[in-house]
């Protein structure tokens, strides 16, 4: 549970401008007058911008499948048993169940949180879906509509 700056994360919530984009390293050049130089390719950006920070690739938040995967491997592949009580459950519209399920089995807590105590709180369509981790199942505990 180490607290990270956001400039340190790949949040989206930045209290500035600075855009995110995923780009191609296409070569490194390590002794030039300059220092290091990392050519790209795919930037959304004019030519001449600044790139001020590099973030690896994660297969499971960026999502280009023909990419390699750098030093993460494989990516993020924890998968949790859900379980839901039907009081709870009754609340979700019938057509969002199947969805709410896929969410929550792919564990949406930050990667640094394992605390089975902690209850953790998401939106989802017009309602609060409050829940506990415990190991590998994941309990839902409340679902608060807007």
């Amino acid at each position: 549970n180490t607290r990270m700056g956001v400039f340190a994360t790949r949040s989206p919530f930045r209290p500035n401008a600075i855009g995110l984009s995923s780009v191609r390293l296409e070569r490194v050049e390590l002794n030039t007058p300059e220092g290091p130089v990392l050519y790209v390719s795919g930037a959304d950006l004019m030519d001449g911008t600044p790139i001020l920070d590099i973030k690896p690739y994660l297969a499971y938040a960026d999502s280009h499948p023909e990419a390699a995967q750098g030093f993460r491997g494989d990516g993020w592949r924890r998968q949790l048993q859900v379980e839901i009580p039907d009081d709870l459950l009754a609340k979700v519209p019938e057509a969002k169940r199947a969805g709410l399920l896929g969410v929550l089995s792919n564990d949406p807590r930050p990667t640094y949180h394992d605390d089975e105590a902690r209850i953790y709180g998401m939106p989802f369509g017009s309602q609060e879906i409050k829940f506990r981790v415990a190991k590998d199942k994941l309990i839902v505990v409340d679902v608060i509509n807007f």
